[in-house]
C-alpha cells in the first residue's frame, strides 16, 4: 500500500494505482475527457492534469502513479488555469454550434468549457469542414473531433474491426478512416460502439426522425411502431425515470401521442425468432452426418455480427441461421398476415422500429428484407436517442403518461423473448424452446443460467433430450474473433453459438442513450432478466399469438410461407454496404 495526500486528504491505495483512480477513492473528481479506464489511458487531452509537489510541470492523472508520501494537488490556480487553456486550444478546433449539435445537453466538453468558466476563446478557429456524408447510418463530422482517440481504441481493442486510425502528421495529424477511404467503403459492423464512447458529438448516428413525423402526418398511412426488447431498459433515462417508471407500456402510450396508429412488442417476433432458429438448429442436428452441414451454428439476430463475419470471415457464413432477426421478421408479419387482418394494402403501412442499435438502419435497407412489391419490410429503424428526440420534440410529459397495454396481437411477448436484448439472452430463449421441441416437455425455465453473465466468452453442455449440446456465448466482436480463431485452430468446438457485436450485448448497444464514462450494460441487462423472472410465461413456445399466427397463417415452423418470409439468403448482399 501507499500513503500520499491528495488536496490535504490523506489516502492510502494499492502501489501502481493512477493518480486519476486514487483521487476518485477518496471521493475527489478529476475531471477527463479522453480517459477510459484499462482502454485509453493515454493523457492526450490534458485536461485530467494535476500538480504534484516537487515536480515543475503537471502531470496526466490518468496515467501515472501514485508514490509514497506523495503531495497532489488537484484545483489549484496552476491546474485550473492549465486545464482552461488546454480546453481552450481543443474548442478552437471544434465546432462550437451547440444548438444544432445530436450532443447538446449530453457533451463532456460542453460542460467542461461551462464548469472553467469560458465565456468566449481567445484562439482563433481551425475548422477543417470535413465530414462522412449524411446518408451512410454512421456519420464522421471531423470539426466535432477533439482528438482524444477513444473511437480508435474501442474499434480496435473490443470490437476488432479497426476502422479509425490517425491520419496525416505534425500539425494536421486527424483522427479518420484507416487508409483514408470513405467511411460507407471500409468494413464497418456499425456496432456504433464509437458514437456511445466518443465525448462530443464527433460520431452519431443518421437521424431519420423526419421520415417518421411526415409518415404520421399522412392520413393515407397506417403507421406501426415496434419496441425492441432492450430498449425498456433504457430509454427513461433521459428522462429521469427509474426502470420502474420507464415501463415499455408508458412508452407505448407516448408512441400513441405521437400519432402511431398500432404500438407492437418485438418480443412478440424475438418468440417467433425462437421457434424458427430452434427448429433450424434441430435440423442440423438431425443431418449433423451429412456433407455440407458444419458446425457450430451462429444466431442471427445481431446485424452488426453478420456484417463483421460477412466481412472477416465470408467462409462461415453459411454456419449463420437463415432466420431473420426479429426486427426484420416482425416487419415481414405486419405487411402481410397483419395486413389481411386488419384489411389494409401492404404499401399503405409505414412500419416502424425503435431499436437499441445502428447496424439496425442498414439491416432495414438490405435488398433481401423487401416484400414481395419490392418494399421495406421495415420503412425507419430508429434509435432509442431518436426515439427520445421525437417524444421531447413533441413535449409530451412521459411521466404523466399512463401505461397503456401495447396492442394485440403482435404485442405480447414471453420472458424468454424479453432477455433478448442482454447477453446469453438469444441463447438461453433458444435452448428452452430446444429442449422442449426435442423431447415434449418443458425445462426448468432458469436451467440455462450458465450463458448468463457478463464474461465475454461463455461456454457450457446441455443435455438435450439425450443428446449433449455443446453451446458458446459472446459479446463484442473481439471476443468473437477470438473465439472464431480457436475454432479455426481446433481448440475449441461448439454445437451453437450466440454473438452479440455490443459488450453487454444489445443492452450495451450503439443505438442506446449515451452515459459518458459509464458502462451501464450489465444494469440494464439485470432488469431485463428480472422482466423475465416475473413473467408469466417464459417460453417463446408457449406465446399463444405466435402458435395463432403459425394455425392461420405460416402452418408451422420451417414452413414454405415461413421460409419465404421468416428467412433470409445471407448471400444476397455483400459487404460493404449500408
Amino acid at each position: 500500500m501507499v500513503k500520499l495526500t491528495i488536496d490535504s486528504r490523506e489516502v492510502e491505495v494499492a502501489e501502481h494505482t493512477t493518480i486519476l483512480d486514487a483521487a476518485r477513492a477518496a471521493g475527489i473528481e478529476i475531471p477527463t475527457l479522453c480517459y477510459l479506464k484499462d482502454l485509453n489511458e493515454v493523457g492526450a487531452c490534458r485536461v485530467c492534469v494535476v500538480e504534484v509537489e516537487g515536480i515543475d510541470q503537471l502531470v496526466a492523472a490518468c496515467n501515472n502513479c501514485v508514490l509514497d508520501g506523495m503531495v497532489v494537488r488537484t484545483n489549484s490556480p496552476k491546474v485550473r488555469m492549465a486545464r482552461k487553456v488546454n480546453v481552450e486550444f481543443l474548442l478552437s478546433r471544434h465546432d462550437s454550434e451547440c444548438t444544432s449539435c445530436v450532443r447538446s445537453g449530453n457533451c463532456s466538453l460542453q460542460s467542461l468549457a461551462n464548469d472553467l468558466g469560458i465565456p468566449r476563446l481567445p484562439y482563433a478557429k481551425h475548422l477543417t469542414h470535413e465530414h462522412s456524408g449524411y446518408s451512410y447510418p454512421l456519420i464522421r463530422n471531423n470539426d466535432k473531433c477533439i482528438g482524444c482517440l477513444r473511437c480508435i481504441q474501442v474499434c480496435e481493442k473490443v470490437q476488432a474491426t479497426g476502422v479509425w486510425d490517425l491520419t496525416s502528421r505534425a500539425a494536421h495529424t486527424a483522427v479518420n478512416v484507416a487508409g483514408g477511404i470513405p467511411l460507407p467503403q471500409t468494413d464497418c459492423a456499425l456496432c456504433g460502439q464509437c458514437v456511445t464512447h466518443c465525448p462530443t458529438g464527433a460520431l452519431r448516428a443518421r437521424d431519420d426522425t423526419y421520415r417518421v413525423f411526415d409518415a404520421l402526418g399522412d392520413p393515407d398511412k397506417v403507421c406501426v411502431v415496434q419496441i425492441a426488447p432492450a430498449v425498456r431498459t433504457a430509454w427513461g433515462e433521459a428522462f429521469g425515470l427509474a426502470p420502474e417508471e420507464a415501463t415499455v407500456e408508458r412508452l407505448g402510450a407516448a408512441m400513441r401521442q405521437l400519432g402511431f396508429d398500432y404500438v407492437f412488442d418485438t418480443n412478440f417476433s424475438a418468440d417467433l425468432t425462437i421457434m424458427e432458429e430452434g427448429s433450424e438448429l434441430l435440423e442440423r442436428l438431425a443431418h449433423a452426418d451429412e456433407d455440407g452441414v458444419r458446425f457450430p451454428m451462429f444466431t442471427s439476430c445481431c446485424p452488426g455480427w453478420v456484417r463483421f463475419v460477412k466481412s472477416h470471415y465470408p467462409d462461415m457464413v453459411d454456419q449463420v441461421s437463415t432466420s431473420k432477426s426479429p426486427q426484420q421478421m416482425f416487419g415481414a408479419v405486419v405487411k402481410t398476415a397483419f395486413a389481411e387482418r386488419i384489411g389494409v394494402e401492404a404499401d399503405r403501412i409505414f412500419s416502424v422500429s425503435i431499436m437499441p442499435c445502428i447496424a439496425k438502419k442498414a439491416e432495414a435497407a438490405l435488398p433481401t428484407m423487401t416484400g414481395e412489391g419490392g418494399a421495406p419490410d421495415v420503412d425507419v429503424a430508429l434509435t432509442v436517442r431518436e426515439a427520445v428526440r421525437m417524444v421531447k420534440a413533441s413535449h409530451l410529459d412521459v411521466r404523466g403518461l399512463p401505461e397503456d397495454p401495447l396492442d394485440d396481437p403482435l404485442g405480447y411477448g414471453t420472458g424468454a423473448a424479453v432477455v433478448f436484448g442482454a447477453t446469453g439472452g438469444v441463447m438461453d430463449a433458444a435452448l428452452r424452446s430446444a429442449y422442449f421441441l426435442a423431447t415434449g416437455e418443458n425445462p426448468d425455465p432458469d436451467a440455462f443460467r450458465d450463458v448468463r453473465g457478463l464474461r465475454g466468452w461463455k461456454e457450457a453442455t446441455f443435455d438435450l433430450g439425450g443428446t449433449p449440446l455443446n453451446v458458446a456465448v459472446v459479446h463484442g466482436l473481439g471476443n468473437a474473433r477470438d473465439l472464431i480463431e480457436a475454432l479455426r485452430s481446433g481448440e475449441a468446438s461448439y454445437d451453437f453459438v450466440e454473438v452479440m457485436a455490443c459488450p453487454g450485448g444489445c443492452v450495451g448497444g450503439g443505438g442506446q442513450p449515451i452515459c459518458d464514462g459509464v458502462e451501464p450494460a450489465g444494469e440494464r441487462g439485470e432488469v431485463l432478466w428480472g422482466l423475465d423472472a416475473a413473467s408469466e410465461v417464459r417460453f417463446s413456445h408457449e406465446n399463444a399469438h405466435v402458435a395463432e399466427l403459425y394455425d392461420a397463417y405460416l402452418e408451422h415452423p420451417l414452413s414454405d410461407r415461413a421460409e419465404r418470409l421468416l428467412h433470409t439468403d445471407h448471400h444476397g448482399w455483400s459487404m460493404p454496404i449500408g
